[in-house]
């Protein structure tokens, strides 16, 4: 139908969007030592390269694509090595907060009594905290490093998860194919690993998407505030508060950070809304056919 054609184009775009945008700035992030001018943190003389305008050659004769910040130090290649950072520390996160979410939720699904009550209780509770005070908060309480900024995002984001893992358990769980493995002698634990798990990898990888942006986004708050990646090292955070104050003169020091920053979780939200309109389709038919022991 027409109007199905015109549905998946829009998703194919999105999906295509996203990936792109993503695959760049992984690649920049992993080639940064190859794409840039070098140390991130070094400065020559301060005097001679502070403030040059995007496409500017300093008085050494290297070239800056970005131009240069206050103190002389280029700023696509704080922008390619802080990726490094903002990525890894916002992928690492979520990788954290989905390994406790699906070990509580899943837990919480198969369980009986007072395991799966407290479970509930303690996910219920750590949701009804404001997360935003809670990261401030975490984030205060020990010296800022990229550890504590990788423990402090996973930490505080796996309920949701939690939530959304043990709402499809527990469907899953009343499905025939469970019940009947429970009666023929079935360990909890392959029922879990055989039967849950792969049917919950559609949510999961959704949530993960859409959780990457997310705890990019937070850790870019954190360091603004002076709570996340301490300078000189680079962060697309801590360089939009290092340029804050030079808007009108150099915009561009906050500027590229800035637009780096929402171009990434633009895309992160279309991969993630893409893939959960595609892998719909396939999560229904991967069901259908377990329930039908093929």
């Amino acid at each position: 139908m027409p109007g199905d054609g015109s549905t998946r184009a829009r998703r194919d775009t999105r999906a295509v969007w996203g990936t792109g945008v993503l695959l760049i700035a992984v690649l920049i992030a992993v080639l940064a030592p190859l794409v840039s001018t070098g140390n991130p943190t070094v400065q020559h003389d301060v005097v001679a390269t502070r403030l040059l305008a995007p496409g500017a050659t300093d008085a050494f004769g290297v070239f800056h694509l970005l131009g240069t910040d206050r103190l002389g130090r280029d700023v696509w290649t704080r922008l390619a090595y802080g990726a490094r950072i903002s990525l890894g520390v916002g992928t690492l996160a979520v990788v954290l907060s989905v390994a406790i979410g699906i070990m509580v939720g899943a837990t919480a699904a198969i369980a009986r009594g007072w395991v799966s009550m407290v479970l509930l209780a303690v996910t219920d509770f750590a949701l009804a905290l404001p997360r935003v005070v809670l990261l401030l908060l975490l984030a205060a309480l020990w010296s800022p490093s990229v550890t504590v900024v990788v423990l402090v995002l996973g930490l505080t984001g796996w309920m949701t998860v939690a939530r959304l893992v043990y709402a499809e358990s527990r469907s899953l769980v009343a499905r025939p194919f469970a019940e009947a493995a429970l009666a023929l002698g079935a360990s909890r634990r392959r029922i879990v690993l055989r039967h849950l798990l792969p049917n919950l990898l559609t949510p999961v990888i959704v949530a993960s998407a859409l959780g990457i942006g997310n705890a990019i986004l937070l850790e870019s708050g954190l360091s603004f505030l002076g709570l996340g990646v301490q300078p000189p090292e680079p962060s697309w955070g801590n360089m939009i508060a290092a340029g804050r104050d030079a808007l009108m003169d150099a915009p561009w020091i906050a500027g590229a950070p800035g637009i780096a920053l929402v171009l990434v979780v633009v895309a992160c939200t279309l991969l993630g809304d893409a893939l959960q309109e595609r892998l719909g389709p396939a999560r229904r038919e991967t069901a259908r056919e377990t329930v039908l022991g093929r």
